[in-house]
């Protein structure tokens, strides 16, 4: 069975969303990495729920599979980027963020999506990292129940400068039922393992997987071929483990140009795909 890959929505973000899943699929991609957002289906607007049904009639139509993502910047604050998060030292604001994620598995279970990716966010100045770390697994431990209860596969991603930041950081957890969100580029940022190994020893808790082209300890989402990323490596990884999830392609920062970017990275990875010449002896 071949790779699959989907293209998330932070990176269309001037398209209106049913624009940006024409886009998608015209490009041939199989999935949509969906960013909750204020202009890509607002998960606290009046009409969210048709709005979610509405849109999976459409994936359907178009046979596109989803991934939730939760990174929208204000959607929660408009004040304070991806504030409250699951280590706000406010209760209420914590309760905003796991409130928020319960949301995101709702209409996850509209859209029969693969998997709802979130992470863990930063701790402020003055809070101490332990007893952040148990309003954490507090909210990680709410939060998968939920979505097992929703049939909806939950996944943290580890995040460079957040309290769970590397993939020792998500091992360390035990949290029944918690899958992992793997941004391979993260791997180059934190300088922690070669993407493709992660992929090999991580390969039964994935629930999901992001790419792009990263630099080595730069955290800047690059479009493929400007960094460091050894993607055919990585795509091999993921083939020997026979992963057959959605790859979901993130490039936030690419929304200007996206009409080109759509395309052009399906067929960067399709190359990717094709059979390598024997060197030259």
């Amino acid at each position: 069975m071949s790779l699959r890959f989907a293209y998330n929505t932070n990176g269309t973000a001037n398209h209106r969303l049913t624009d940006a899943v024409d886009l998608i699929a015209d490009a041939g991609y199989q999935g949509v990495a969906l960013t909750l957002d204020i202009h890509h289906l607002d998960p606290f607007a009046e009409h969210w729920v048709q709005d979610a049904q509405s849109l999976s009639s459409r994936l359907q139509r178009l046979g596109l599979g989803a991934v939730i993502e939760t990174g929208a910047r204000f959607l929660l604050d408009p004040k304070a980027k991806h504030e409250p998060t699951l280590v706000t030292g406010d209760a209420v604001g914590r309760a905003r963020r796991i409130g928020f994620l319960k949301r995101a598995i709702d209409v996850g279970a509209i859209l029969q999506a693969e998997a709802v990716s979130f992470w863990a966010g930063v701790p402020k100045p003055g809070i101490d990292r332990a007893e952040a770390r148990h309003w954490l697994i507090e909210g990680l431990a709410e939060v998968t129940d939920y979505a097992r209860a929703h049939g909806v596969v939950a996944c943290l991603e580890p995040e460079p400068g957040m309290l769970i930041e590397t993939l020792d950081d998500f091992a360390a957890l035990d949290i029944p039922g918690l899958h992992l969100a793997l941004d391979t580029g993260h791997c180059l940022v934190t300088g922690e393992r070669d993407p493709a190994a992660a992929v090999a020893e991580f390969q039964d808790r994935i629930g999901t997987v992001a790419i792009e082209d990263m630099k080595r300890g730069e955290h800047i989402h690059l479009p493929f071929g400007e960094g460091d990323m050894d993607v055919p490596a990585v795509l091999d990884a993921l083939d020997a483990i026979d992963f057959r999830q959605l790859i979901c392609v993130e490039l936030s920062r690419e929304s200007h140009r996206a009409d080109v970017m759509v395309p052009a990275s399906l067929q960067f990875l399709r190359d990717c795909r094709k059979p390598r010449a024997e060197p030259v002896q």
